[in-house]
């Protein structure tokens, strides 16, 4: 197995990839969730999207809804989709001055970890779909995958394995800052 670099801080290294296969959401134009995961701190980022989505909606969801919030990413690993592999990406990185590396799905010189959490929020979706979730808005059950996943994502970066969110949010470059001071 080849080692992927250790990132030395949040959102340095992040790994992309879709959840397909979900079914029809939010009036029908949901069918796919786009998966961020940041090899730091072992948390994520859930977008609703759809499977026939652009490389320039991919790249304008990261840009608008991820970038502004988490900084510049120094290098983005993903799968050969022709959204990654299009001229839009490849000149956006040359911009950017980031680095897009390219892994096969459960290839043995990648660690599995954003294919773990791809299974993961399978696993939470497939649930959510077959046996329901009560939602405060909602009459009864809900069974959709669409409107919780903002719940899913908490859910997910609330578990033992990740870095405390408090902790991202508070982070800069030479370590963790002091929490602001409340006069």
């Amino acid at each position: 197995m080849i080692k992927i670099q250790e990132p030395s801080r949040p959102w340095e290294i992040i790994h992309m990839d879709w959840v397909t296969g979900l079914p029809l959401e939010g009036d029908g134009i949901y069918n796919s969730c786009l998966v961020i995961f940041d090899r730091f701190s072992k948390t994520t980022i859930f977008f609703p999207c759809h499977k026939d989505d652009t490389a320039m909606d991919t790249a304008l969801m990261i840009w608008n809804r991820v970038v502004s919030w988490t900084g510049i990413f120094t290098k983005i690993i993903g799968d050969r989709d022709p959204r990654f592999t299009s001229a839009l990406w490849t000149n956006l990185h040359q911009l950017f001055g980031t680095k897009l590396s390219f892994s096969a799905a459960y290839n043995p010189q990648t660690d599995g970890l954003a294919e773990g959490m791809i299974q993961i929020l399978r696993d939470m979706v497939r649930n959510i779909c077959e046996y329901g979730l009560e939602l405060k808005y909602c009459h009864g059950l809900t069974h959709c995958w669409c409107t919780p996943l903002p719940a899913l994502e908490l859910a997910y970066k609330t578990s033992i394995h990740t870095i405390p969110i408090r902790l991202l949010l508070f982070y800069k470059k030479d370590g963790i800052q002091d929490y602001p001071k409340i006069p």
